[in-house]
Parts: structure tokens; C-alpha cells; sequence
């Protein structure tokens, strides 16, 4: 399959009448995939209504089909044509968040989109992105776009058009490049159908925020600890994972250096991912920094950016620091911890 590949501007005016996206648009009015930038990662996206578009999602990502998609949209119109109801904490949220990095579970309308999207659930899980770009392909195409990240299922997520063709090109009909995204981490998914919403998975928008806003936010059992089945888009499968065995280290500088010249004593490359503050504090054969330590925005930015640079690095295995789970550190955490795939040493 050819791959078409398009830049846009994000600032510049009128861009949903811009020859890249009506072609783009054409093409998932076609039940074609194109993938296309959010503020938080590239998308890979198809019409939501359609079983046959949503199954050439699951192929070209290779995603186990019992996966949920997220869907996203440009109008609250489009959300009621979706959802059964928007609860008034729901209508608080989005009144505050939207649009941007959070998802919201709601009940569906029965047939509203295919069923390959809610994985048969009960639930339809809703966002309104807020990149100019992602709204201009969504409302020229005139769809709800069913969407998870843009990348081979289980790799680092890409937050570059470059990230979407290295994994992609050949497998979708064509890529929206929109620059780098923003926030660099997946939305926040909030479960809105109880009458405490429930964190589903951690992102863009902290639980203080939400708590700012609807009070008390509960955190599912299955962020916390391993071996809980998880009921969000996206949190099912190892995620996020670069080619080499990546380790989270709970220690300090000198304990995290010994575990390297361990296994470069076994003769093997190793890779360490650190912050600004220590980077030159390390000796190893590929050392990335992920941001600032007092900037942990920056490092959610970059995050799966330098996984994928220690793939082309071609380290053995890789040493991450850790962070604090405080705001957006939740998020970069559980995203860390599932790259690591739960492998953690404390000192």
C-alpha cells in the first residue's frame, strides 16, 4: 500500500480547508486509515462507524481486537450523538478540559459506533483533541474518528511524524504531519458512569486537576498494582516498550552506576536514561536525558522520544531512573513501569 504523507501548518488560519486535509478526510470517508497529531501523541485514525475502517486499524498496528479504541471528535454535538448521557460531572469536565488530554468513559448508544471500537463493551470512551490539525481532519471528514496512538502495538508511542512512518509506512493510506504534539503522553482516561469518576489510565490531566474541579477521583486498582485487568483504552498489553530490556531503578546515582558496569562487564552496551540535573553524572554507552527533574512536563515531553532513540542506539539494556508519582509524574510512571514491564529495582 502507498503511504501519502502531508505537512500542515498548525498556526496557520482556515487549515480544515486546506487541499492535505480534504484529501486526508477523503480518505477515512473511504474507510481508509490516515494518522494524524494530537497535543498528546500521533493518532492513527478511521471512521468509528465503521467495523471495516476499525479493522484495518487492529492490522495495521498488529492490536489484539479485545483492545477498546478511543474515539475523538470536534463537536459536542457528535458527543451526543455517541453517549447516552453526559452526567453533570461529566458537563463540569468538559467545560474545563475540552478541548484536550482527557478522555471520558460514558454509556453508549446502542449501534452508535461499531462495536469493533468499545471491544463489546458497554462504554464508549470520548475525547475532543485539541491540535488544530486532528479537528480540521475531523470535521472536514465529517466522522468520529476512532484513534489510538499511531505505532506498531507495544512500541514507544510516536510524537513525531517521522515515529508514525518508521513503524507504519506501506500499512496506512497516509500521514498528517503536524510537527512534534505537545503534552508527549496519551490522554487521561476518567470513567464518568459511577458517581465517583475512576482514573483509568493516568495523562495529560493530573488527578489534582480533575479533583479541582469534581472533587474526589478515585484511581483504578490496576495502575496501582500488577496483575489487575485494566479497563481502559490502551492499558491491556505492554506498551511503550523500546527493543532493548528496560529496567526502573529506585536508587541513587552510585547504586543505579554499578548495576551498568555489571553488565558492561558482561560485555554487553547499556543505555541510561536520566535528567538534565544528572546526565553528566553517569558513565555508559548511550546516556539520554529526558528533561529536568523540576520540570517533570519535560519529561513526559520527551519520554517516548528517547525510547525510541536508544532503539537506534542500539543499546543492550537500559537503566531509567525514576520519578516522583506526584501530577503528571503518575503518568510518566505508569507508562515507564509498562515499558519496563513491571521490572523494577529498589536499592
Amino acid at each position: 500500500m502507498e503511504t501519502k504523507q502531508w505537512v500542515v501548518d498548525k498556526h496557520q488560519q482556515n487549515i480544515e480547508s486546506y487541499p492535505q486535509i480534504i484529501e486526508a478526510a477523503s480518505l477515512l470517508q473511504k474507510n481508509e486509515v490516515v494518522a494524524f497529531p494530537t497535543e498528546t501523541v500521533y493518532g492513527l485514525g478511521a471512521s468509528a462507524l465503521s467495523d471495516e475502517a476499525v479493522a484495518k486499524i487492529y492490522e495495521a498496528k498488529g492490536r489484539p481486537s479485545d483492545n477498546p479504541l478511543i474515539v475523538h471528535i470536534s463537536t459536542i454535538g457528535q458527543l451526543h450523538n455517541i453517549v447516552q448521557e453526559i452526567p453533570e460531572q461529566a458537563e463540569r469536565l468538559i467545560a474545563k478540559f475540552w478541548p484536550g488530554p482527557l478522555t471520558l468513559v460514558l454509556k453508549r448508544k446502542e449501534d452508535a459506533v461499531s462495536k469493533k471500537v468499545t471491544a463489546g463493551l458497554e462504554t464508549v470512551a470520548v475525547r475532543m483533541p485539541s491540535h488544530p490539525v486532528a479537528l480540521a481532519l475531523i470535521s472536514a471528514s465529517g466522522l468520529p474518528l476512532a484513534a489510538p496512538s499511531a505505532n506498531t502495538s507495544g512500541k514507544p508511542s510516536p510524537t513525531l511524524a517521522k515515529h508514525v512512518a518508521d513503524d507504519l509506512t506501506g500499512k496506512i493510506a497516509g500521514i498528517l504531519d503536524g510537527g512534534a504534539t505537545g503534552v508527549g503522553l496519551e490522554s487521561t482516561v476518567l470513567d464518568c458512569t459511577s458517581e465517583v469518576p475512576v482514573i483509568l489510565r493516568p495523562g495529560g490531566v493530573t488527578k489534582e486537576q480533575l479533583e479541582a474541579v469534581c472533587g474526589v477521583v478515585g484511581v483504578d486498582r490496576a495502575i496501582l498494582r500488577e496483575g489487575e485487568a485494566p479497563k481502559s483504552p490502551g492499558m491491556k498489553y505492554k506498551h511503550y516498550a523500546p527493543t532493548a530490556p528496560l529496567t526502573i531503578v529506585n536508587g541513587q546515582v552510585e547504586f543505579i552506576q554499578s548495576l551498568v558496569n555489571e553488565k558492561q562487564n558482561e560485555g554487553l552496551k547499556v543505555g541510561v536514561l536520566t535528567t538534565t540535573e544528572r546526565e553528566d553524572k553517569y558513565k555508559a554507552d548511550k546516556i539520554i536525558a529526558c528533561g529536568s527533574r523540576e520540570d517533570l512536563e519535560s519529561v513526559a515531553n520527551r519520554l517516548y522520544d528517547v525510547l525510541r532513540l536508544f532503539d537506534e542506539s542500539g543499546v543492550d539494556v537500559i537503566f531509567s531512573e525514576s520519578f516522583p508519582s506526584e501530577g503528571i509524574g503518575q503518568a510518566i510512571m505508569n507508562r515507564l513501569t509498562k515499558a519496563a514491564g513491571h521490572k523494577i529495582i529498589t536499592e
